[in-house]
């Protein structure tokens, strides 16, 4: 096919596609030969080639934060854990607009503030799809009572917390101050699970400098997922967070 190296390095890294004349070439050199299954993998070629919604923000974000969004958009299952801020999926645009202006570069152009504001505002739309993923959050006390002490968006945040963590397919739990010392104090993360069965579940983590993506080969995830277990014993329970954030919202409308 005359593939230069670096050419097949970036299309197994995912970076680009392969068209369907491409795929149907490849087919026989990995040994495909069932109608349905290659069919299938040519769907996906042509699917994958086609624009997502996402494509006009490439040039304000990272390739690794649009991956981010294109496999959270694409999950069954979101299991995330936040020490430190109310997760971006649960937050108001009150909330979004103070965090994202005070964390970002003062060098970023007003544009750029704003775009990425849209951007968090637009995820938050797979909350309200017609086949919203079942998500489990648990959020630090610490995360919470930061966000009490900004009352401009406290009333609204903890509104929103409430009506969300009431939902069927939100489960919402803190950990509170009361749990000492526990496993998640080191750094948020995110597992992402997909419909399908052959798709390898996904851990997200995110540093000051960094963005990390790591597939369930090594077993990591496994041991996030041990954290994950440990914070939901800790924590409050979804009854009993419900209760702290309607107790919280009473004594700020005093």
């Amino acid at each position: 096919m005359e593939w230069s190296l670096s050419k097949v390095i970036r299309i197994e890294s995912g970076a680009v596609g392969v068209s369907a004349n491409d795929v149907r070439a490849l087919l026989g050199l990995y040994g495909i030969t069932g109608r349905d299954r290659a069919d299938e993998l040519l769907d996906l070629a042509r699917a994958s080639r086609q624009s997502s919604q996402w494509s006009r923000y490439r040039a304000d974000i990272s390739a690794q934060y649009l991956q981010f969004i294109e496999y959270e958009e694409a999950a069954s299952v979101l299991r995330m854990y936040e020490p430190l801020l109310i997760p971006g999926l649960l937050q108001t645009r009150e909330y979004a607009t103070a965090i994202i202006r005070q964390l970002a570069d003062p060098d970023d152009p007003e544009s750029l503030l704003r775009t990425r504001i849209e951007i968090r505002m637009k995820r938050q739309e797979l909350l309200d799809s017609d086949s919203p993923p079942t998500i489990f959050f648990i959020i630090d006390e610490a995360a919470v009572q930061r966000m009490a002490a900004q009352r401009d968006v406290a009333r609204g945040q903890l509104a929103r917390l409430i009506e969300l963590g009431s939902r069927r397919n939100v489960t919402l739990e803190i950990v509170p101050f009361s749990a000492g010392f526990h496993r998640g104090m080191l750094e948020p993360f995110l597992i992402l699970e997909f419909p399908d069965r052959e798709d390898e579940h996904v851990l997200f983590l995110e540093t000051s400098r960094d963005t990390i993506f790591s597939h369930d080969e090594d077993g990591e995830i496994t041991g996030y997922r041990e954290v994950f277990a440990d914070l939901r014993g800790v924590s409050l329970g979804s009854a009993g967070t419900l209760a702290y954030l309607r107790d919280l919202a009473s004594q700020i409308s005093e």
